[in-house]
């Protein structure tokens, strides 16, 4: 059960040593993000990778000036998008019937429905719904950094508003929902290290209907 031990040994770490993490390693999270199942397979979101450390040093600040910002190797932003407009569910119909070569008479009914329904809403239901399905990739890349040997920290400990402005994602029709630092933890300097893992007992996590 790879995984799973993979799982057990990612925590989320609150210091890093800024050691560069291998391109191809960063690849394979980006593809796990990319394979991360969305509602009606919009994928509404956008993922910002920043290595400049110019950046990260204006983001961190805003981010209640935690370390691992800047001493991350790769800080990946999850951007959800503001809202559902017609010309965003479109394309991304049109990529499925340009990659799979053909129309499906059920497909097209389907796009009519959601053309009928989620460009109407309140611009703040249509991002939260967006900012869901981000974050199921984002677990996904959790797990993804975890397999990869890597150490990550999610953060949702930010001015989402600051780092929107710092990045220029109003002009992109996008909104930042939370952050993932990416890298090696910094053993010596992370109180949280060797803490041993706490999680609700299965009973009280999972009920079963038999």
């Amino acid at each position: 059960m790879e995984l799973l031990d993979k799982l057990n040994w990612r925590y989320a770490a609150k210091a890093m040593n800024g050691k560069k993490v291998p391109q191809e390693k960063i690849d394979n999270i980006i593809e796990a993000i990319s394979l991360a199942p969305t509602s009606s397979g919009l994928q509404p979101f956008e993922v910002i990778v920043i290595t400049n450390p110019e950046i990260k040093e204006k983001i961190k600040p805003v981010a209640w000036n935690q370390s691992v910002i800047t001493d991350c190797s790769h800080l990946f932003v999850f951007a959800a998008w503001d809202t559902y407009t017609a010309d965003r569910i479109n394309k991304m119909f049109d990529l499925t019937n340009t990659v799979r070569g053909f129309k499906n008479e059920g497909w097209e009914n389907y796009r009519q429905m959601l053309l009928n329904s989620y460009p109407q809403k309140d611009a703040d239901v249509n991002f939260n719904h967006a900012a869901k399905q981000a974050y199921i990739a984002f677990s996904q890349a959790i797990a993804a950094a975890a397999f990869e040997g890597l150490d990550s920290t999610p953060l949702e400990g930010f001015d989402p508003n600051a780092v929107d402005e710092i990045l220029g994602l109003k002009e992109k029709g996008l909104k930042s929902c939370v952050m993932l630092p990416v890298g090696y933890r910094d053993a010596e300097n992370d109180w949280l290290v060797n803490l041993t893992k706490v999680r609700k007992s299965k009973e009280d996590l999972v009920t079963v209907l038999d």
